[in-house]
């Protein structure tokens, strides 16, 4: 058994998406091999509705899946399928674009006004991208837990995890998706297999990923008249890039920690991205934007409506 070292530790930075709605964005629009099969992965986190209620109006998706992740709150949800519902407090859904489909998600808050959430975007690989769309909405009464006697728990999205399965089945990336719970103080070791990519993002406490005994942080530069270099802990917002091996170790804080847990197997193959468009080479994304402005883009359903300015959709 190997234990994954640490590559890199990266805070999530803020970034405004849809039609004004403030988040974190943990990785995404740049360099995807050492996340491969994965391109994006956005914590929206709000206590503000000022700040998410705009929410990400009707917009074209093509070339990959989206997998939404609700933890407070609600997202409103409807797409070109005819296909409409909505998310809440722990309900998952994995959203196959294939060769293209426009939808628009909607967030709300609790009773207090709070909505919490991820949205991770997984590549498809060519042989696939012009595949039929589809849904796969899981309420969180289906999406297995799993603990042990130390008090961790672990609630199994999608792949398989000390015995349990989970309900999202049949995507392309073959991922292993975990939202993982560590008591105060406990160590850890879960088992990632050698072949996937893999990394965790932490959005609760904070600790440690590797063989190690003490939490551990990352080097900042912290803003002020002299420039200082200080180390913090592995905490909220915290994106944590392994290396290779067979197993991931997190040693929790005192506070705990609570962190997804996201493995897939790499697709390797050329990657050419223009907003919500993903697609293998440039030749057809542009062939992808020429659809959308001759509204031709959506094959059943409804078309997508053009922008009186004429401007391409943004992406969630």
């Amino acid at each position: 058994m190997s234990i994954r070292g640490v590559k890199r530790i990266i805070e999530a930075q803020p970034t405004v998406e849809g039609a004004g709605v403030k988040l974190r964005r943990a990785f995404g629009f740049g360099d995807t091999a050492e996340t491969d099969p994965f391109l994006l992965l956005d914590d929206f986190r709000n206590e503000d509705p000022n700040d998410y209620l705009a929410g990400f109006p009707w917009h074209p998706h093509r070339g990959i899946e989206t997998i939404t992740y609700v933890l407070r709150g609600s997202v409103a949800h409807g797409d070109s399928l005819g296909n409409s519902g909505t998310l809440g407090a722990g309900d998952i859904q994995w959203m196959t674009a294939g060769r293209g489909i426009l939808h628009q998600e909607m967030p709300r808050g609790d009773a207090d006004g709070r909505m919490h959430g991820f949205q991770l975007w997984a590549n498809l690989p060519s042989s696939l991208k012009m595949t039929e769309p589809r849904y796969q909405d899981v309420t969180s009464g289906h999406i297995p837990e799993v603990g042990d006697d130390d008090g961790s728990r672990v609630r199994v999205v999608c792949g398989t995890f000390w015995g349990a399965k989970g309900p999202v089945d049949g995507v392309a990336a073959d991922p292993n998706y975990l939202d993982v719970w560590v008591p105060p103080g406990k160590k850890k070791t879960f088992p990632v297999d050698t072949r996937r990519n893999a990394f965790a993002y932490v959005f609760e406490g904070s600790g440690a990923f590797r063989d190690a005994s003490e939490p551990f942080g990352v080097l900042t530069d912290r803003p002020g008249p002299v420039e200082h270099v200080v180390r913090e802990r592995t905490g909220n917002r915290s994106l944590v890039l392994f290396s290779a091996g067979d197993e991931v170790t997190v040693q929790a804080g005192d506070e705990g920690i609570r962190f997804l847990l996201v493995s897939g197997k790499p697709i390797e193959e050329p990657v050419a991205w223009y907003g919500p468009i993903v697609m293998n080479t440039r030749d057809e994304l542009r062939q992808a934007y020429a659809e959308i402005e001759a509204g031709t883009f959506i094959k059943k359903g409804v078309t997508l409506p053009r922008r009186p300015n004429g401007r391409k959709p943004k992406s969630t």
